[in-house]
């Protein structure tokens, strides 16, 4: 990100001794990026950040994907993957996996658990809080989230999320195969955002102290790289991750929230590009958020018909009404994927209802990929069948 952040006790030159109060060394810690050629920061720990007594396997939920065969465009709701139980489940072990390739895996969670502690060691996380509110407890420090936040959380950050208040916790998370980052046409060389981002570095929530917590044979899961994929294991470490008593560098984890985007408008509809927020390898985040909307007296405010044709398109409606899609049974919690190869767009009747309409009160999160999406068995379990058929009123004859 290269927004420089200091917290706790740093000694005042990099790579010298660091005295604790009765004389001994801080371990410090180089936690960088690329081969420690990007951004990093450096770690001052109580003990041995390496240190493990012990080592299993983790066995991750399932994580099958599934070809989209035929080639479909698909409905999901994901509000049918949880039911009451949400009480007992946690914000780690309990997602379920909806889409994914080899660059992006899309998970959905109801929670009401404080997590295990857990590291992605596959890639960084964007996670989309839909409602609820959490505390994130990361090496770092602390990150509370509540409603629209992004939580990004990069690569190999030991972290647990604590559900509080009454309400469940509804999780969209974004998993990456890479780092996620804001787009480089937001950024200077230097990596400052422009004037011509939609949002700026005051928008942006880091840990502003350390968190330090005692603890013995503390366990932490890690979903890692394996020679079949992603894969798991559960670490013993002889006394707490969460040791660190000073950091500083460009990155670290932090919190975003969706009402903090300008969105960018025109006097006719603007390209998807304009929504975007963050991007990955071989994929883009972008959200659509209420805005004013196109002001030519002929414009149309809705999207056109489009062919992305490099790119499988996944949006998440999480608030509002979104005029494109009425009549086609999305709503709160529903997700809509739009393969390549097949050319989509508004649904009967939304061009003709959006012609004079100055506002849309919607939000949506949408990411797109660059290679195509398989179905999680979450988004198998959460399909409405009909959807393909919504643009023509009828499905097929047999």
């Amino acid at each position: 990100m290269a927004y420089y952040r200091r917290v706790g006790d740093v000694p005042p030159k990099r790579h010298t001794q660091h005295r604790t109060p009765d004389g001994g060394l801080y371990r410090e810690e180089l936690m960088g990026e690329e081969g420690f050629s990007s951004d990093s920061s450096l770690l001052y720990h109580k003990g041995v950040p390496s240190a493990i007594v012990d080592a299993s396997p983790w066995e991750l939920p399932d994580q099958t994907l599934t070809e989209n065969r035929p080639l479909k465009p698909r409905h999901l709701k994901l509000h049918d993957l949880f039911g009451d139980d949400w009480k007992a489940v946690d914000a780690v072990t309990g997602r379920r996996l909806v889409l994914g390739n080899a660059d992006v895996r899309i998970s959905y969670v109801v929670a009401g658990q404080p997590s295990p502690l857990y590291r992605n060691a596959m890639g960084d996380e964007c996670v989309y809080v839909e409602s609820g509110t959490a505390t994130v407890e990361t090496v770092f420090g602390v990150l509370p989230a509540r409603q629209g936040d992004y939580v990004i959380l990069p690569r190999s950050t030991t972290h647990r999320w604590i559900p509080t208040g009454s309400e469940p916790l509804r999780l969209y998370a974004i998993e990456a195969n890479s780092h996620i980052a804001p787009p480089k046409r937001y950024l200077s060389r230097y990596g400052q955002l422009l004037e011509h981002s939609p949002y700026c570095e005051r928008d942006l929530h880091g840990p502003s102290e350390p968190f330090l917590v005692d603890g013995t044979d503390v366990e932490v899961l890690v979903k890692h790289r394996g020679s079949r994929g992603v894969t798991g294991t559960r670490y013993v470490y002889p006394t707490h991750p969460f040791d660190v008593v000073g950091w500083d560098g460009c990155l670290y984890p932090f919190t975003f929230n969706v009402a903090d985007f300008e969105p960018i408008t025109g006097r006719v509809h603007q390209p998807p590009p304009v929504h975007q927020v963050f991007e990955g390898s071989n994929f883009v985040i972008c959200n659509f958020v209420p805005r004013k909307v196109d002001y030519h007296p002929l414009a149309i405010p809705v999207p056109y018909y489009h062919s992305n044709v490099d790119s499988d398109e996944v949006m998440f409606y999480c608030g509002g009404n979104y005029e494109a899609r009425k009549g086609s049974g999305i709503g709160q919690g529903s997700i809509s994927l739009h393969p390549g190869g097949h050319s989509h767009g508004p649904q009967p009747g939304a061009v003709e209802r959006s012609l004079g309409v100055e506002f849309f009160d919607e939000l949506a999160v949408m990411v797109d990929t660059f290679r195509p999406l398989e179905l999680g068995e979450g988004g198998i379990a959460a399909e409405d069948p009909g959807y393909a058929w919504t643009w023509s009123g009828r499905g097929p004859a047999r």
